[in-house]
């Protein structure tokens, strides 16, 4: 092999490593900013079939229906507390900030934050549903299998908890 033919080799063995490394570092920086979507059961009892529950400490969101009667705010500050369940679980939220105007209990929510020990979730951000038709196809999917009685069937699980 000449000279010539070795050193564009070369030249191209080095740009396939950099955007390999590239692509590796974007990836990796990425990582931490996937928030992914759990119901409350798939918090309490695992995701799939593989049955793979989310850590303390991961970054996610939960979404579900606001349990009549489990919201909770404190009078002095913005701090508001309220439980999210579906046909299998309940769990708890709290959150510090002003909930959007559509939040109430009965309907639907989706919380972003962190998940904690006892199965907690911080929540930074609250969103709630509003009546617009489109729903995401894996929210429709999970709301078709998980909220399928009244609100009152729930009220005894989320004393339990």
């Amino acid at each position: 092999m000449n000279i010539r033919r070795r050193n564009r080799l070369y030249v191209v063995v080095a740009v396939l490593v950099g955007l390999g490394l590239a692509t590796a570092l974007v990836m990796y920086a990425l990582r931490s900013n996937i928030d992914l979507f759990y119901t409350p059961s798939e918090i309490l009892y695992g995701k799939g079939e593989e049955h793979q529950k989310p850590e303390a400490g991961q970054r996610l969101r939960v979404g579900g229906m606001v349990m009549p009667g489990s919201v909770k705010r404190d009078p002095k500050t913005l701090a508001v507390s309220f439980k999210l369940y579906d046909a299998n679980g309940v769990i708890s939220v709290s959150y510090e900030g002003i909930l959007p105007d559509l939040f109430r209990e009965g309907q639907g929510v989706v919380a972003q934050g962190v998940l904690e020990a006892g199965n907690l979730v911080n929540a930074k951000e609250v969103l709630a549903k509003h009546d617009e038709k489109y729903t995401p196809p894996e929210i429709q999917d999970a709301m078709k299998n998980n909220h399928k009685g009244p609100a009152a069937a729930y009220q005894q699980a989320g004393t339990q908890s």
